[in-house]
């Protein structure tokens, strides 16, 4: 799903127009984003929760040279999904129950 498309899904639901919507999700969005720029953790309940993890510098390999490359320590986003998306991606939960 792309974000234009999960604007049009969502403009579908409520009561406001596409334009409308698309600054609703690009404010969700740039606030997670914000968040983990700092440092913080974002947590949607249901969902997942994002964090920011760091990763120790390392010796890599360039695959087209095979040389040895020095990789930088970084922080990297990582999402860790939440039990209520994994039972559902894994087919435990019926998703029309929830609509009803």
């Amino acid at each position: 799903m792309t974000k234009a498309e999960l604007v049009e899904k969502v403009a579908a639901q409520i009561n406001l127009t596409k334009k409308q919507t698309e600054v609703v999700v690009n404010t969700v969005f740039q606030s997670i984003t914000e968040s983990l720029a700092q440092g913080k953790k974002v947590e949607l309940r249901g969902f997942g929760s994002f964090r920011v993890r760091s990763r120790n510098a390392r010796i890599g390999r360039n695959p087209k040279s095979g040389d040895r490359v020095n990789v930088p320590a970084k922080r990297v986003p990582f999402f860790k999904a939440g039990k209520e998306l994994r039972e559902l991606v894994d087919g435990d939960l019926d998703i029309s129950a929830d609509k009803e």
